[in-house]
């Protein structure tokens, strides 16, 4: 997410204002998740147990939130052949995170084999409503080849339609490709262009010489989401329970990129937190950042 550095100033001085997001030329805004020894999300940090770097060097923050606040949320759910033994559950397990969520999301779901295709009506975007959504789960038959890279970029432009600041994408799918005219960078450079957090849920099947469960991982990371590889089907439900959880414990950190930055560059990104007290605590947030302009990405 982006903040005009004008509100950022505001909000420095009333950490209560609410955040309205806009370009990223203003403000580089960073969502932070942090974790203990047992795994489990921790919250109420203080914004000075935190020290942002960029390209190695340390950067103010300017704004600092941590609350449930409502987000655009993607479902992306691979429908190729090799998922029907999955299928039951994905959709199951969609619901369990819609169920688990902020009540106010706004939910959309694509779907794809070798076509890509919305699971909600033509007429509507984006829900809110569970019996809606689970319908749009269950508009489609696993079958076909796999078209994972054009339903990325088709979802991501999804987003960008969406209301709520905070975007997010949730992949369900096996991992291969087989079908897709884009290619794994031009979806990292439209990722890394945008404000989205993207948690990968691979189901390859370990004889699957296809799945790629490597770049699944490396978009998750990149972005500060998570990437899950779950054994069995009874799995799938609790991971996306805990996105849902993650997404609502997540802290909001921005700071102003230094002067110089050029849309030709990737920037890297490094948040810790500080503190003997904050010992073994793990952060994760998005690594690397493109600067906003004019993209190649088709």
């Amino acid at each position: 997410m982006v903040v005009p550095l004008l509100l950022a100033a505001l909000m420095a001085q009333d950490p209560g204002a609410r955040a309205t997001f806009s370009s990223r030329a203003d403000l580089v805004v960073l969502h932070v998740s942090v974790v203990d020894r047992e795994a489990g999300f921790v919250a109420g940090l203080p914004r000075d147990a935190f020290v942002v770097r960029e390209n190695g060097r340390v950067q103010p923050i300017s704004v600092f939130q941590q609350e449930d606040s409502p987000v655009t949320v993607g479902l992306v759910v691979d429908n190729s052949g090799s998922m029907v033994p999955r299928r039951d559950a994905v959709i199951a397990a969609g619901m369990a995170f819609a169920r688990s969520s902020n009540p106010a999301d706004e939910l959309f779901t694509i779907n794809f084999n070798e076509e890509i295709w919305p699971g909600l009506p033509p007429h509507q975007r984006f829900t809110s409503d569970h019996a809606t959504l689970q319908q749009a789960l269950g508009r489609a038959i696993a079958r076909g080849q796999t078209a994972l890279f054009d339903a990325l970029l088709s979802a991501l432009r999804q987003l960008d339609l969406g209301s709520q600041p905070r975007k997010v994408l949730i992949l369900v799918s096996d991992g291969g490709d087989n079908a897709s005219r884009a290619k794994f960078d031009h979806v990292l450079e439209a990722a890394l262009r945008r404000d989205v957090v993207i948690y990968t849920i691979c189901l390859a099947d370990e004889n699957d010489r296809e799945a790629k469960p490597r770049l699944l991982r490396e978009l998750a990371k990149v972005t500060g989401g998570e990437s899950f590889t779950p054994r069995s089907n009874d799995e799938i439900t609790p991971i996306l329970e805990r996105i849902a959880r993650d997404i609502r414990s997540s802290y909001t950190i921005g700071y102003a990129p230094p002067p110089g930055t050029t849309a030709r560059d990737r920037r890297k990104v490094e948040v810790d937190v500080q503190g003997h007290e904050y010992r073994g605590y793990g952060v994760r947030a998005r690594s690397l950042y493109i600067p906003s302009g004019s993209s190649r990405v088709p």
